[in-house]
């Protein structure tokens, strides 16, 4: 009955969502254009999409079974101390599409000095890493049999310089901050906890420069992380938000005077918020 609610929540949290969308056919941001453009709504293919696909395949049938040690909120979804890699696969590690738009993230603009917290089984860390190979990548995972399963698959599929600390993130952070000077990219995926989210990316906020870029995963996995990202979103530092439903995304962007806000998604998930979509509505319409 619990997991039940937890899904009828979270449809109607994505309804919500999805009622306030828009397209970037909505958007006049040069900027926000451009992200959608070659990050969103790019199709491309990369090399490293299918191997890591192909691994993460791999993981979601493997039958292991792991004593988990979380730090943060924990699953509502999948909740217990002992959870097989296969479930840890389906329902913890980034899907496919997050995974290609972390790459195309980095890729786009060229982000080298990489942040992580939570690595889980290493999924998100092969995409982050992949994109370019000058890449310095820090990664925390708090599990440590589960960043054991993650050391495996970084071997798996070597990219760049990665360094994976285990430990809580409260733990381990300050030392993976004095790694940078600057950091290009954070990429948090744990601890949902209202507090605890808005914690670590004021803890991050002194090592940004005008063209970091902050990607918060699950930011309505609960009403919590709701309140954690409508918080974050309307920091002063932050200049342009995006709500992306899976991830919100924060710019930094000095240039930009007055802060923007967005809840977007991929124009072919409203086909009629289409220019020659509605053109040729119309038009039919007139032909009746």
């Amino acid at each position: 009955m619990q997991l039940i609610k937890f899904y009828i929540r979270f449809f109607l949290r994505f309804v919500r969502y999805y009622w306030r969308s828009m397209t970037r056919y909505d958007v006049h941001s040069p900027f926000v254009a451009e992200f959608l453009e070659n990050v969103i709504e790019d199709r491309r293919r990369y090399y490293a999409f299918s191997e890591i696909r192909e691994l993460q395949e791999q993981l979601r049938q493997d039958r292991r079974r792991l004593q988990i040690k979380d730090h943060g909120a924990g699953s509502q979804a999948r909740p217990g101390r002992i959870r097989s890699v296969s479930s840890i696969a389906r329902f913890a590690s980034v899907s496919p599409d997050v995974g290609k738009m972390l790459f195309r993230t980095v890729n786009q603009y060229q982000l080298q000095r990489i942040l992580e917290l939570g690595t889980s089984l290493g999924i998100s860390t092969l995409y982050l890493s992949a994109a370019d190979s000058k890449t310095d990548l820090v990664t925390i995972e708090g599990c440590p049999q589960t960043a054991a399963v993650a050391r495996e698959n970084l071997k798996a599929i070597p990219h760049g310089s990665v360094t994976q600390l285990v430990g809580s993130f409260r733990e381990r952070l300050p030392e993976a901050l004095a790694h940078f000077e600057q950091i290009d990219l954070l990429f948090l995926d744990g601890d949902h906890r209202l507090g605890a989210s808005v914690n670590y990316v004021e803890s991050c906020l002194h090592k940004t420069h005008p063209g970091s870029i902050f990607i918060l995963a699950d930011i309505h996995w609960s009403k919590e992380m709701e309140t954690a990202w409508d918080q974050i979103r309307r920091h002063p530092r932050v200049r342009i938000s995006i709500d992306l439903f899976q991830t919100g995304i924060l710019f930094f962007r000095e240039e930009q005077r007055q802060p923007e806000h967005y809840t977007l998604i991929r124009s072919r998930f409203k086909p009629w918020r289409m220019g020659l979509f509605m053109a040729a509505m119309m038009q039919c319409c007139m032909i009746i």
